[in-house]
């Protein structure tokens, strides 16, 4: 049976264009919220859009850089202007970039801190004042292992994905006393693009090709294998359901057991 968890409901979602934004973005769609797809990609935002009208619901693609406040703020508007609500933020959009300590380019820093951890909190910020008036409201920022531990050249990235776990339970505190909720969602590995982008950047550091990287690292986690984005996406719907009013300011390991090794 089909659920309707988020009928009448209006879902946001960030990084919505691809991997799991997008899975994301379907999911909420399958379940009857409306959806607002935020992304820099406009031809995929706008495909993934048309995926989630294809599952009966209305959805827009609003070309977005999370990192402007300006125009997360103008989505946040458009978002309100069309549908009068607003029940549920995915931040989802994120970049990589790693190098070893000595050779990390100023610029793919603040790239990656901006993208990764500004842009959270300007989505964050933006949605803040719409919840409180509501009394209600989901926030669910996703964050990644390398928030929790991390590995050889990953500064710039594991750094801004600390820095959302870190926010996360500062949202969660300040919105608790207006009925709103705040988590954080630790991906594992993960078959994104995002995660052959990395192989093409870490193997030759390790003397390996991209696919014999990728064949090692499916074994990281106890199960075995890498996640698929809509597993990321069925614990971002369980997140924002009734079934988790009680639960904030977490931040949930979904790694296949990878926290365990």
């Amino acid at each position: 049976m089909k659920l309707a968890r988020f009928k009448d409901q209006v879902a946001v979602i960030s990084g919505a264009a691809n991997g799991i934004g997008k899975a994301c973005a379907l999911r909420f769609a399958q379940e009857g919220a409306s959806v607002a797809l935020l992304d820099v990609d406009a031809d995929n935002s706008k495909t993934a859009a048309e995926e989630c009208r294809a599952e009966g619901v209305e959805a827009l693609a609003i070309i977005t850089d999370v990192k402007d406040k300006a125009q997360v703020e103008s989505a946040v508007k458009q978002v309100l202007e069309t549908w009068g609500q607003l029940n549920v933020l995915v931040c989802s959009a994120g970049v990589y970039s790693g190098s070893p300590l000595e050779s990390v380019d100023e610029e793919d820093w603040h790239n990656t801190v901006q993208t990764n951890l500004s842009g959270v909190f300007l989505c964050n910020q933006a949605v803040a004042e719409v919840m409180k008036a509501q009394g209600s409201g989901s926030i669910i920022n996703i964050s990644s292992m390398a928030g929790k531990t991390s590995f050889p050249a990953t500064m710039e990235y594991s750094a801004s994905k600390s820095g959302i776990i870190g926010l996360t339970r500062s949202v969660a505190m300040e919105m608790a006393n207006y009925g709103v909720t705040a988590n954080t969602i630790c991906p594992g590995n993960t078959k994104t693009n995002m995660l052959q982008q990395v192989a093409e950047v870490v193997a030759p550091q390790e003397d390996m090709t991209p696919e014999a990287w990728l064949e090692m690292r499916s074994s990281d986690a106890p199960l075995g294998r890498f996640a698929e984005p809509w597993e990321i996406a069925g614990v971002a719907a369980f997140l924002a359901s009734e079934d988790a009013r009680y639960i904030t300011g977490q931040a949930i390991e979904v790694d296949g057991g990878m926290v365990l090794s």
